[in-house]
């Protein structure tokens, strides 16, 4: 993460510390601040608050470092706001991605640390989750905004509460207001929150984690916000065009519902019917990393792209009385492949390219780049302090990092390393 000599990597964040940080009033906090960042980009495998004040030599004390992050009061949504502010105008953002990740934990004082799913370690296991908003293109991208997903076993309302949640969480420091959500209705907060601070999402990207969600995928429409999300094969659809009749129900009965007459299939079935991997067109989306004989290779698959109409319960509760809207259905289906190896639902509109509908379905890859960067890099699980405060201090310091980072990238005036 060096993006410039480390004589001179002070020097240049002083600006930037006093400009995304100029929230932070209080005396010594910005200084404070702008070491932990300095701390962050330093070369070291471990990147928690006793090897960084090592690694700056003195410059500040350990325990001003971690007073700093912990228990001082400072509100992350300034800074995170101006944070977004920067990297909306300097990267145009294509996208706005959506995804989790989790922070692998030992122990259960950690603020919301539980046995829970995560595809970090692709099994039930000690964690926390953290849901992120970055703002990508193919070739730069920044998270700009985080939540820590709260379990129902640190909720004290929900009947799977631990036992001694009450004393957790007041140890952590939690809000009695902050209870369990899911992590969809996370990231739709993060969405408005963003949106609030003046930015505008250009487009919507997920994994199926968020995309299976029926009402997720409709509050984004609710917002009149374009997306592309992957899905599950086996969600329910109809094909396109259908025939749809109304059933009515008296005339002091419920309102009439539309009804269609082709029976629901799950997405696999209405890409077989459509023709199945013959219906299958290579698509080449955008140059890849990796060369060969001198010349970059063009990243390229085979996809299936059809008109459908989604549909399941949720959607005709949500949709009541009026007709399911349609979407643009892609299914990646190598030559080969016994069947697709990934779905796509799209609400853009009726008339855009296939190529840019692939190309947009494969955005969400930037969202993998950020987390290993700040993981590997910057140290985002690295964080050992056990309170929800210092969580988001850390996280939202992080983001700054990378924020730095990704900056200077795209300056072309930056300094190169001496």
């Amino acid at each position: 993460m060096r993006v410039v000599g480390v004589e001179r990597l002070r020097e240049d964040l002083t600006e930037y510390t006093a400009d995304v940080f100029a929230s932070l009033s209080r005396s010594g906090w910005q200084d404070r601040a702008g070491w932990y960042l300095y701390g962050l980009m330093l070369d070291g495998r471990r990147k928690s608050i006793q090897p960084m004040a090592v690694r700056l030599g003195g410059a500040v004390h350990e325990q001003a470092l971690n007073h700093f992050v912990t228990n001082s009061p400072w509100p992350v949504e300034p800074v995170r706001a101006r944070i977004a502010e920067l990297i909306d105008e300097a990267v145009e953002p294509q996208a706005w991605a959506i995804d989790d990740t989790g922070l692998l934990k030992c122990g259960t004082a950690s603020p919301c640390v539980a046995r829970q799913y995560t595809g970090t370690a692709g099994k039930v296991t000690n964690c926390q989750i953290a849901v992120s908003v970055s703002m990508v293109t193919d070739i730069a991208s920044c998270p700009v905004d985080w939540r820590l997903f709260v379990p129902e076993s640190w909720d004290p309302a929900s009947p799977k509460a631990h036992p001694d949640v009450h004393q957790r969480r007041r140890k952590a420091g939690i809000a009695d207001e902050i209870g369990h959500r899911e992590k969809w209705r996370l990231a739709l907060d993060m969405v408005d929150e963003l949106i609030g601070w003046g930015r505008q999402p250009p487009l919507i990207v997920a994994d199926s984690g968020y995309g299976d969600n029926a009402e997720f995928r409709y509050e984004l429409e609710r917002r009149g916000l374009g997306y592309v999300v992957q899905v599950s094969g086996d969600l329910n659809a109809y094909p396109l065009p259908t025939r749809r009749t109304t059933v009515t129900h008296g005339r002091i009965g419920r309102p009439p519902v539309p009804r269609y007459r082709d029976p629901e299939s799950t997405l696999l079935a209405l890409v077989t019917a459509a023709g199945g991997q013959q219906a299958a067109r290579r698509v080449t989306w955008r140059q890849g990393s990796r060369r060969r004989g001198g010349q970059p290779q063009m990243m390229s698959s085979r996809f299936a792209i059809l008109r459908i109409r989604p549909a399941g319960r949720v959607l005709r509760r949500l949709h009541r009385g009026h007709d399911l809207p349609a979407a643009w259905l892609i299914a990646e289906w190598p030559r080969g492949a016994a069947e697709p190896v990934k779905y796509w639902l799209s609400n853009l509109p009726e008339r855009i390219a296939r190529r840019t509908l692939v190309r947009l379905a494969k955005l969400r890859w930037r969202i993998e780049h950020d987390y290993r960067e700040v993981k590997t890099g910057l140290g985002l699980d690295h964080y050992e302090g056990r309170t929800w405060q210092g969580w988001h201090h850390h996280v939202t310091l992080i983001s700054a990092a990378h924020a730095f980072c990704t900056l200077q990238r795209r300056d072309p005036k930056t300094r190169a390393p001496e």
